[in-house]
């Protein structure tokens, strides 16, 4: 099987959604589907991300979104320039805007599928759209959009170091 996007591009990442060298984060574990088309992901929320009795806690939904649908645009990007994922230099994104859609309850104890696609690109810009499932029902959907950005600049700017330590997808 192939690598996932995580960790072929940023192992030493510590984003609580989808860092894998998190100790206590959720490991999202993202792919390119079979169509080459969407990026998949399957995650099965632990009990204590519960809002409602027996209903995925919506935040919980909303960073579910939020990582699947960055890495979905830094692998378009790979992808639109030829390069395999975690070729250097890196591409790194960050959220300009998150939207999620909720269309009906969530309910615990079910895989949760998630399928996201690039539905524009402009320049430094990506809007990528993302999916939930749950039993093949339809639960909340995702609109966004991420800036491409310089990880080395950006993590200079926000902390003072060049280093590209902490959340960068």
């Amino acid at each position: 099987m192939e690598q996932a996007l995580q960790d072929s591009c940023l192992p030493d990442g510590i984003c609580y959604g989808c860092g894998p060298a998190n100790a206590h984060g959720i490991h999202i574990k993202s792919y390119w589907a079979e169509d080459g088309r969407r990026v998949v992901a399957t995650v099965e929320p632990e009990r204590k991300y519960t809002s409602w009795p027996g209903l995925v806690y919506g935040g919980f939904l909303a960073m579910l979104v939020d990582c699947h649908s960055n890495w979905t645009a830094m692998a378009h990007h790979y992808r639109a320039e030829g390069r395999e994922p975690g070729s250097l230099p890196r591409i790194g994104c960050v959220t300009g805007q998150l939207s999620v859609r909720y269309l009906k309850p969530t309910p615990m104890g079910a895989p949760l599928e998630l399928s996201a696609w690039v539905e524009g690109d402009v320049g430094r810009k990506t809007r990528v759209i993302c999916e939930i499932r749950a039993n093949g029902e339809l639960t909340a959907v995702g609109d966004s959009v991420f800036f491409r950005v310089d990880t080395g600049a950006l993590a200079e700017r926000a902390h003072g170091t060049a280093s590209g330590e902490g959340h960068t997808a």
